[in-house]
């Protein structure tokens, strides 16, 4: 098992945009097992009322060094935001079952809600050829890293709801955009991160499509391990229809395993 618990040393811990923060670690033994898709759950320091760890996507994983985007939106990430190189953290990951490196026969087309883009840098970053990234959010501010694709050589395309930043609309209408030009001349592996709704609807192209997706769930997660049952996912694996821990068997599924809720 290569999860771990490590006391990490915050490097720095700035503003990313007015809502969101960039939190980086030195963490040696996480960041060298990390894979991408996977989270770490962070124990929050000097709060004896914040018992439960919080888990965050891992964003950035090299030279011994961790980093995580994250909202301030709660008591915790509240004071999270106020925390300073130097402080240490206590970690535990890498954990969850990540992203495949995408199959290099096909091409790889990712999807990001708002900072469901942290969780897909790593599979942009380990994979052999640069694909593209369709990423959207409410407005520009919801646009988190895009820069850092770009850096990367991906072809970055964006949308936005209030028309601030790239095509106004939603992530889905620039990905069927694409689609219609070039679907049949090219196979798509789908790798997609962000809120329920664009989930459920990315799943739902890879199957008119008949492609493959990966798709990366975002359920409360209390333990992280698997114990407390607080994340369950309906899915059918293998014809059986069962419960699955997102935070151990997932949180990346394939899309066809999940059986989504009636909305």
């Amino acid at each position: 098992m290569n999860t771990q618990l490590e006391k990490a040393i915050i490097i720095k811990n700035e503003p990313w945009t007015p809502e969101y923060y960039l939190l980086e670690f030195s963490a040696p033994g996480i960041s060298q097992k990390a894979a991408p898709g996977q989270f770490v759950h962070v124990k929050i320091p000097d709060r004896r009322d914040i018992l439960l760890r919080r888990p965050f996507s891992i964003f950035k994983a090299e030279s011994g060094t961790l980093s995580i985007l994250y909202k301030s939106v709660g008591r915790g990430t509240r004071h999270m935001a106020k925390l300073h190189a130097g402080q240490a953290v206590n970690l535990l990951g890498p954990l969850g079952k990540g992203f495949p490196i995408p199959d290099t026969n096909k091409k790889t087309l990712l999807v990001a809600g708002g900072y469901g883009m942290a969780a897909l840098y790593l599979t942009a970053a380990r994979a052999q050829t640069p694909g593209l990234l369709f990423a959207g959010g409410a407005g520009k501010k919801d646009i988190l890293c895009a820069q850092d694709f770009t850096a990367l050589g991906w072809d970055v395309r964006l949308a936005t709801e209030d028309g601030s930043c790239g095509t106004h609309g939603l992530v889905t209408n620039i990905l069927d955009a694409w689609q219609a030009r070039n679907g049949k001349s090219s196979e798509p592996e789908l790798f997609a991160c962000g809120p329920m709704g664009m989930l459920k609807a990315v799943a739902q192209r890879a199957k008119e499509w008949n492609c493959t997706a990966w798709i990366s769930l975002d359920h409360y997660m209390a333990c992280g391990m698997g114990a407390c049952l607080a994340c369950v996912q309906k899915i059918n694996r293998d014809g059986e229809e069962r419960l699955a821990c997102t935070c151990k068997e997932g949180p990346v599924f394939e899309a066809r395993e999940i059986i989504w809720e009636e909305s």
